[in-house]
């Protein structure tokens, strides 16, 4: 009689344990005019140093480097008080003359009266120094990056308009250049963003584009009022404020161009709500024109909006 057969069986793995993840604060946005938190995204800024230097503020880049400063200052300075004797003429004595000490070799300033006198504050001073100068290089690349990342100072209506021209329904922006320099080439993009369900029942946020009646601009110096022509192939030719307000429906408006004194691409753009529209009305007028034929723009009157009609007029179905 044979021994019965034992069937071999893999050991079972024990279950993988997950280390306890540490919870991740979440980040305030701001989109607009809406406020928005996201979770769940590591904010490493060792990951993204370049990144997080060109978008912090300055007084919080200045204090950074500051703070980096002293901190290798007091490092490299207890170094150096660690071994007495090691810096000839330490004045004063102690730790306060080994931290000047540390601050002179750190910015290589090294004005001659304290200088290292042994091998240990030799080599201690080459590491200092080799810091000193790759920080400064370091520095040098940041405040050129800020100084040179070129800022468009586009100004926009606080508000849209829609009313007609030329018997046409027309959406209107204005848009204005602060610096009043040649913008060459400019274009803009206007986009719509509204709730949307599809057939399916999916829930998703479309992104329109709405077309214009003139996307290019020559040379954008003074102003230019962007326009939307609402018919029959326009997104908005069924829409009304309710609707809007229903969808959560926005607008953004970007505007780049080449700016002819620096060929740097310049980039602006404007956000905008549904309750931002202002129906059957129009921007005042900035123009006006002198009696000697110069003209007088007005850019105090830049957002003043004015009612054609009724002011909380509702538009109508096209």
């Amino acid at each position: 009689m044979s021994a019965p057969k034992h069937r071999a069986t893999t050991p079972t793995r024990p279950p993988l344990i997950h280390p306890a993840r540490r919870p991740i604060a979440p980040r305030r946005l701001r989109l607009g005019q809406r406020e928005i938190l996201t979770q769940g995204l590591s904010r490493e800024v060792w990951h993204d140093l370049f990144h997080h230097f060109m978008t912090v503020s300055w007084p919080r880049l200045f204090a950074t480097l500051a703070g980096f400063f002293l901190v290798f200052d007091i490092l490299f300075g207890f170094l150096y008080h660690l071994v007495p004797g090691c810096i000839a003429n330490l004045n004063p004595p102690g730790f306060a003359g080994a931290f000047f000490f540390s601050v002179e070799t750190l910015a290589t300033v090294g004005y001659g009266d304290m200088h290292p006198q042994t091998l240990y504050g030799h080599s201690v001073a080459m590491v200092e120094i080799f810091v000193g100068l790759m920080s400064l290089a370091l520095i040098t690349g940041i405040m050129f990056a800020r100084f040179s990342r070129p800022r468009a100072r586009f100004l926009f209506t606080k508000n849209l308009v829609v009313r007609p021209i030329d018997g046409k329904l027309t959406l209107l922006i204005r848009a204005a250049n602060q610096r009043q320099n040649v913008v060459q080439d400019a274009s803009a993009q206007l986009r719509m963003l509204r709730d949307e369900v599809t057939a399916e029942g999916f829930r998703i946020r479309r992104v329109l584009d709405l077309p214009l009646v003139r996307s290019q601009h020559p040379m954008f110096i003074l102003g230019w009022t962007v326009m939307h022509l609402i018919d029959h192939t326009s997104p908005l030719k069924a829409e009304t404020a309710e609707s809007m307000r229903k969808s959560r429906t926005s607008f953004v408006l970007s505007i780049s161009g080449t700016d002819e004194t620096t060929g740097q691409v310049l980039m602006a753009r404007a956000e905008y709500t549904s309750d931002d529209i202002r129906w059957n009305a129009t921007f005042r007028d900035i123009l006006e024109e002198a009696d000697d034929g110069t003209l007088h723009l007005d850019y105090g009157k830049f957002h003043e909006v004015e009612s054609l009609a009724e002011s909380d007029a509702e538009p109508p179905h096209t």
